[in-house]
């Protein structure tokens, strides 16, 4: 995994608790640290987390090898 996909893993991370704090207290941190959801710092996180979102989907398609994991059976000796 290259830096720009763990900055950009880093940064979905942020948003998925962003998004669970949202879901489960009604509470968004990011609008509480940059005044509010409509403010222009809010909306360029908000849009940072999507872009990185989307950097991430590249994660689904890369083969499990690439991970250091393998779907084949092991073999014993």
């Amino acid at each position: 995994m290259g830096t720009m996909q763990r900055i950009a893993l880093v940064f979905t991370i942020i948003g998925a608790i962003n998004w669970g704090l949202i879901g489960f207290f009604q509470f968004d941190l990011v609008g509480a640290i940059f005044n509010g959801q409509g403010s222009a710092l809010s909306r360029i996180i908000f849009g940072i987390v999507g872009i990185a979102g989307l950097i991430n989907l590249g994660i689904l398609f890369k083969p499990s090898e690439e991970f250091g994991t393998s779907t084949e059976p092991r073999t014993t000796r």
